[in-house]
């Protein structure tokens, strides 16, 4: 008999591309990856909405599906929908109380309106705001992975992520995040693995401990 294979979605951060998924590696014998990718939302389009539009780009039954940061927040909404296997969350929230408090308060605010998503083909400027680093040297990476650059998107990507409104969440699922996460800080993180020097980028720097790692998490119940 033919082993069962278990065929897992992958969705990227804000505005990123599957290509932070690049070094991810499953036995291919027991596991197919696939990659989701961000569209362009509707006009005026709820993230459950969207999250049900995403749904036709999932061609299999129990899947595993894995978000990264912004797209942690987006496979819990389309798992609303679908029947998953396993849902699993990187560098990413589980609902309203572990957003950082400057989010918060700029959903009171409504501060996120000023963004000036406009200027967004800079892809410095997304860089700093929506990941957070002044780090000059990580800008190439951000280069290659960020590939979404349309102001419609960023400004609905920007305002569903500050005004996610979750306060429940599925008590199975997997919650992995990094102790050195400077957008989701990890004080107000609970119920995760915790992966000590991990950043927010970490699906792309500890690639080798998801590698090593995912199979298991993935497999036990």
């Amino acid at each position: 008999m033919s082993q069962e294979i278990i065929h897992v979605y992958l969705m990227p951060g804000m505005a990123a591309s599957p290509k932070i998924f690049e070094h991810i590696k499953l036995p291919e014998k027991q596991f197919k990856i696939h990659y989701l990718e961000w569209i362009i939302p509707l006009d005026n389009e709820s993230i459950e909405d969207y999250a049900l539009r995403m749904t036709q780009y999932i061609k299999h039954e129990n899947i595993v599906l894995l978000g990264v940061s912004f797209g942690g927040v987006l496979v819990q909404e389309i798992s609303k929908y679908i029947s998953v296997r396993k849902l699993i969350i990187v560098s990413s929230v589980k609902s309203v109380n572990e957003l950082p408090r400057h989010m918060l308060l700029a959903k009171i605010t409504k501060a996120y309106k000023l963004v000036p998503t406009q200027l967004a083909s800079n892809i410095d400027v997304l860089a700093k705001y929506a990941y957070g680093t002044k780090a000059s040297k990580r800008l190439e990476l951000y280069k290659k992975y960020l590939s979404v650059n349309d102001s419609k998107y960023l400004s609905w990507a920007i305002k569903n992520m500050v005004c996610w409104s979750q306060e429940n969440y599925k008590s199975d699922i997997v919650h992995i995040h990094g102790d050195k996460d400077a957008v989701f800080s990890i004080k107000y993180i609970s119920d995760c693995i915790r992966i000590e020097g991990g950043t927010h980028i970490m699906i792309i720097n500890k690639y080798k401990w998801f590698n090593s790692n995912l199979p298991n998490i993935i497999l036990n119940d």
